[in-house]
């Protein structure tokens, strides 16, 4: 069988929402803009591309990742963008905004769906003989009884305590 690998790259880094009257970002609010559109952020955010990736093979999506922002002032203006406030945007990531003083390297990821890459050199349209670690429709792994309660001594040993109400106060 042949394997067809293609980059899908250049997706809009913000999607207008008639609903609410504000942009969403289409992958994360930590998504890079590509460099070449930084400018456009304050002027056309919507022609804003993302510094962002997807891998797919034969037609299947089986990665994707993008670089994240790494300046405090972008991240905010992205922030602002989104339609958070100064004091939501602290409140919820002031400790992103504040790390990004101390500087941050350009980074990114890439995540890879292990198992849709399984099935597909496995000659398979489907993952579910491909899930390494199978749950039923409940959550449970029926293989080791997971999750599983938790006993005294587990708790004791790690120096933990639960806050779950007992079962006969519920």
């Amino acid at each position: 069988k042949n394997f067809k690998p293609l980059w899908v790259i250049d997706f809009p880094l913000l999607e207008w929402d008639e609903d609410s009257q504000r942009f969403h970002a289409m992958h994360h609010p930590f998504t890079s803009p590509k460099p070449e559109h930084f400018g456009l952020i304050d002027t056309d955010p919507g022609a804003v591309r993302a510094n962002a990736y997807d891998m797919v093979i034969n037609g299947v999506e089986i990665g994707g990742g993008s670089i994240r922002i790494h300046d405090k002032a972008v991240q905010a203006r992205m922030f602002d963008l989104l339609g958070f406030t100064p004091e939501e945007a602290e409140a919820q990531f002031g400790f992103l905004m504040n790390a990004f003083q101390y500087g941050a390297p350009p980074h990114g990821g890439l995540a890879l769906g292990f198992d849709r890459l399984c099935s597909l050199f496995g000659g398979s349209d489907s993952i579910r003989d491909f899930i390494a670690f199978p749950k039923n429709n409940s959550g449970r792994d029926v293989m080791i009884d997971a999750p599983s309660p938790i006993h005294d001594e587990q708790y004791n040993e790690l120096f933990l305590q639960s806050t779950a109400p007992a079962k006969d106060e519920e």
